[in-house]
């Protein structure tokens, strides 16, 4: 192969490579479009778990802190 027909062989190719658009299939779209919005969905989950679980314990604190000043007020003669 002579530099000239390496030079048309490697132009040849570049042409073809731009030729064909680098696009994804209506199903390749599909499935990325619902990854996506799995990946959305798996990231609201946890972040509503994360909430109902603080607001749990915050409402078990007061809760408990509740206890404790009935027991406080019922072991020194309030009733």
């Amino acid at each position: 192969m002579t530099p000239s027909e390496r030079a048309e062989f490697i132009a040849d190719v570049a042409a073809a490579i731009q030729a064909v658009p680098a696009t994804l299939s209506d199903d390749e779209q599909r499935w990325v479009r619902m990854a996506i919005q799995r990946e959305a969905q798996s990231i609201e989950l946890r972040k509503a778990i994360n909430e109902k679980t603080l607001g749990g314990l915050v409402w078990a604190a007061l809760v408990g802190l509740g206890y404790l000043l009935v027991d406080f007020f019922k072991n020194h003669g309030f009733k």
